[in-house]
């Protein structure tokens, strides 16, 4: 049996100090773990026996890798058959259980894909009687993918599903808008008006002619478009000879559009249909890794990824180096090997990386044995390859400033929220967020609260209260159903269109008319927040379902045990399975912090409630900027409301918090 001298070998029990000397020189993985079987560190040896021993041979001080091994308590190895599979082994089990002193990279997010639904129509009808099946849907999707339909992707965000979406509405006119809202329409939406869609929910165009489109979509998403281009000639020139004009100029303007879609998006019309481009920054401590994709030979935007324990990773395996004679790795290549071994597993590999740093030709091998097909990288590419690594790089730096300059601040936690649920807004600085939550007393005097945040801060004077009438006491997801169609209507394709004829006919019939009201600076949020489970998810997605707007945009937050923050989980509306952050999350502070100003503001509204029922009605708390503080002075000042409407502005002003623009508020309000 190996002896151990030194520092570290007497804080160890004889049976791990045994147990490491008795393991094989072959290789392997092995697990540390404290005394409250934590997981310390998980590595991988082309020899477990040198490797683990020289970690309890030396004296390691007061360095971060003497803390840990003072901290071992046991240890669990696993014997495999070659270097690759160790490492595979290694990274899977970092990312599973998330060891305190290996770069971590956590990746809690699903991929969003694009999906169209159906196969499109089995048998042409010449029945002017058609299904929603016949005219398959283009879709912004998460969750598992089923047979059923045909997705694309993974895409890096939600944006770049999006701006395909947009593309294929443009080019190939296919239709976005759910089954309920399709079987109902009677006349086009605004979408066929502004040359987005083709109109099949009021028969504008035959099932086989959209069939046609569905195809040429699906060969433009696979990156086949020179393909599509040489179709849609060919059909035009029939259509030409046969003297039917009319359909030749629509596909004339469809080539147009898709040609200007090609020119746009600047596609490499080499052999390059699928790849990732992989780029790495380290600076202060942290590191980023920034990933790009091709997909279909299009660049579809990148995704900053931020891993944890980095120092102390580095650190361990400076000394794992020493220990073994060989010179250390650079922390560059340390941390893009964890992303490529971590990120890769269970998600499907392209057959080409492109990386900033030139990574281990066994990981990659691995990689292609694991994923059943050849993956090559390359590290210092040319032309194209070279502009798109370049690309990568400048955002993986840009991305690891602003994650220092932001640490700490709400902006972060804004940032992580948007992350977090993988969200794409034009501008952090308007990601708008609306939360809701419903109350009432014992059933009565139900109310609906709507906060709202934008800009890093709750905007308090855009808070909103709905009074819930023509419903059964208590019914909260009536209510909530009440209230979100009331605060979403107008933002309905329907709700557009009309009021786009409404303005179009006013501008018509000549100044003599009424004029249209000014546009409203209302918009949707980018996230719309409901204080509740599945129950109230599913009544908020039958809201948006109804109103033909995206389902996406709801998340749910169910309680945790007494409301504590870390206990809470987050509900999707559109299939996602819940989420869980972590107890420390910037997102999850974010989403607590907007959830219990959401109550206290229902809370108040209820007691301003029963306050009227008792003083026979008051409309202080209705005025803007005056909440329970200031309603409680005024009302203390001058002996209820009554005297408050009896006072001078000048008087009112004298109230402390009240300004002179307040007081005047108030004033007009109560006369």
């Amino acid at each position: 049996m190996m002896s151990f001298h030194g520092h570290n070998s007497a804080m160890h029990s004889d049976e791990l100090l045994a147990q490491v000397a008795a393991l094989p020189a072959l290789p392997g993985v092995y697990r540390y773990f404290d005394a409250a079987d934590q997981l310390l560190y998980v590595g991988k040896a082309r020899d477990l026996k040198k490797r683990v021993s020289s970690y309890f041979q030396k004296t390691h001080g007061g360095t971060r890798i003497g803390h840990m091994v003072a901290s071992i308590a046991r240890m669990e190895t696993t014997v495999v058959r070659s270097e690759a599979e160790a490492l595979l082994l290694e990274n899977n089990l970092i990312k599973a259980l998330g060891p305190k002193y290996n770069i971590l990279f956590r990746d809690d997010k699903s991929y969003p894909y694009l999906k169209i639904t159906g196969a499109g129509p089995t048998e042409l009808s010449t029945s002017r009687q058609t299904a929603p099946s016949d005219f398959p849907r283009v879709a912004y999707y998460r969750g598992a993918v089923d047979k059923k339909h045909r997705y694309f992707g993974p895409f890096p965000n939600a944006w770049a599903v999006k701006e395909s979406i947009l593309l294929l509405q443009k080019v190939f006119r296919l239709r976005t808008c759910e089954d309920t809202v399709f079987m109902n329409r009677t006349r086009p939406c605004l979408l066929y008006q502004i040359k987005r869609c083709s109109g099949p929910c009021v028969h504008y165009i035959a099932p086989a002619e959209y069939a046609e489109d569905v195809r040429n979509a699906e060969r433009f998403l696979d990156g086949e478009t020179q393909l599509v281009l040489k179709g849609l000639e060919q059909r035009m020139m029939a259509h030409a000879e046969k003297l039917e004009f009319e359909q030749a100029a629509e596909l004339r303007n469809q080539m147009g559009a898709l040609s200007r879609v090609l020119h746009q998006q600047s596609v490499d019309t080499g052999s390059d249909k699928d790849a990732d481009i992989l780029a790495v920054k380290v600076q202060g401590g942290r590191a980023c890794v920034n990933l790009a994709m091709v997909r279909g030979g299009r660049h579809l935007g990148d995704r900053p990824y931020f891993p944890s324990h980095v120092d102390d990773a580095v650190a361990l395996q400076a000394a794992e180096a020493e220990s073994d004679a060989q010179a250390a790795v650079p922390v560059e290549v340390q941390v893009l090997e964890a992303f490529i071994a971590q990120h890769y597993t269970g998600v499907p590999v392209p057959p080409l990386l492109i990386t900033s740093e030139a990574v281990s030709k066994d990981l990659i091998a691995a990689l292609s044995a694991d994923s059943g097909q050849r993956v090559t990288s390359q590290h210092q590419p040319r032309e194209q390859r070279r502009q798109w690594l370049e690309m990568a790089e400048k955002n993986a730096a840009l991305q690891l400033a602003r994650l220092l300059a932001e640490e700490g601040s709400q902006q972060a936690r804004t940032r992580a929220l948007v992350e977090a649920l993988d969200l794409a807004p034009d501008a952090l600085e308007q990601f708008r967020i609306e939360c809701f939550d419903i109350s009432h007393t014992a059933g009565e005097a139900t109310q609906a609260s709507c906060v709202v945040f934008q800009q890093h801060r709750m905007q308090s004077s855009e808070y909103r209260r709905f009074k819930i009438e023509g419903i059964t006491g208590g019914d909260d997801y009536a209510a909530m159903r009440q209230v979100l169609t009331r605060r979403y209507a107008k933002f309905s394709p329907q709700a557009i269109a009309q009021a786009a004829a409404e303005a179009a006919e006013a501008t018509e019939a000549g100044p003599q008319a009424e004029a249209p009201p000014p546009p409203s600076k209302a918009r949707m949020p980018d996230l719309v927040l409901v204080d509740g489970g599945r129950g109230q998810v599913s009544m908020a997605r039958e809201v948006f379902q109804n109103l033909g707007l995206d389902i996406g945009l709801i998340v749910g937050v169910e309680k945790g045990e007494g409301r504590k923050v870390g206990l809470e989980e987050l509900v999707f509306a559109d299939g996602r399975p819940k989420a869980q952050l972590a107890r420390d999350s910037a997102a999850l502070m974010l989403v607590a912090q907007i959830r219990d100003e959401a109550h206290r503001f229902a809370i108040t509204g209820m007691r301003a409630a029963r306050a009227k029922v008792r003083t026979g009605g008051s409309r202080i708390e209705e005025i803007p900027g005056i909440g329970p503080k200031r309603r409680a002075r005024l009302l203390q000042r001058f002996g209820g409301v009554r005297g408050v409407a009896a006072a001078s502005v000048d008087d009112i002003a004298t109230v402390e918090g009240v300004s002179r623009e307040l007081a005047e508020r108030i004033y007009k309000a109560l006369h």
